[in-house]
């Protein structure tokens, strides 16, 4: 059996996540923490400090500022964490690496199994591409409740092209001001924001008389919950360190 204390289990997520750990075989949400109120079918605090009951991870959809509450709990009763809020700074980024020397924490700017088999195959992509003359650019979607720009997952598709070809190429996320030429060692990162989009993510391959597309479509955001819960399992006795989706998916 693996217990879970989910953090923000009233927040955009909340539902997904709990179904998904209700469907799932020897698994169980024995806590939630929000600052929000509503209802659920477990103990619900106010902090993850005010817990009682013992967990085997800890799946965090809730906020930055919750930060630093979880990791002291994390780091003091050795319950691993699933990390699955955006937006550090890199102050909390620090801590978050400080925090792994203590315990078992697993960070991804994106959950589903999917997007992180779409890393790996960008990166085999990259290896053969990058040095053959073909220009790479990066198409994201979201709903226009999105706040941030670029999306955090097409920064994590653009560092695993950058990281794989050493990294030569230079973001580039407005070319209105240029008038140039395209240079060859840039990734241009375009954002569209509307209507109820959940997350759509474009690679593109532009060669010469040939363009290789590499595409996710998120139709609900249970794929997030599905790697949030599927991180948890794997997470559970792990020792002390820093985990990402690739751990998971293998």
């Amino acid at each position: 059996m693996v217990n879970i204390i989910f953090c923000g289990c009233y927040g955009r997520m909340g539902n997904a996540v709990r179904q998904i750990i209700k469907d799932t075989p020897d698994m169980e949400i024995v806590a939630g923490v929000d600052i929000t109120e509503g209802t659920a079918e477990f103990p619900v605090y106010k902090s993850i400090a005010d817990v009682k009951e013992t967990a085997d991870a800890i799946i965090d959809f809730s906020s930055p500022k919750a930060l630093s509450s979880i990791l002291d709990y994390a780091t003091s009763k050795n319950v691993p964490v699933v990390l699955c809020t955006t937006g550090f700074s890199e102050e909390q980024l620090s801590d978050i690496k400080k925090a792994s020397e203590k315990v078992a924490i697993l960070r991804s700017a994106n959950m589903s199994l999917g997007i992180n088999t779409l890393v790996k195959l960008l990166k085999t992509a990259t290896k053969i591409l990058a040095n053959n003359g073909y220009d790479i650019e990066i198409v994201e979607r979201h709903h226009n409740q999105k706040k941030d720009a670029p999306s955090g997952t097409a920064l994590l598709l653009a560092d695993a092209i950058n990281d794989t070809a050493g990294g030569k190429y230079e973001y580039v996320f407005d070319r209105s001001g240029r008038r140039e030429v395209r240079p060859k060692d840039e990734i241009g990162i375009s954002a569209v924001r509307g209507g109820s989009i959940v997350g759509d993510h474009e690679v593109i391959f532009a060669g010469l008389d040939e363009v290789i597309e590499i595409n996710h479509r998120a139709y609900s955001r249970s794929v997030f919950a599905k790697g949030a819960v599927s991180a948890a399992a794997f997470l559970k006795g792990k020792p002390a360190g820093m985990y990402d989706m690739s751990n998971v998916i293998g």
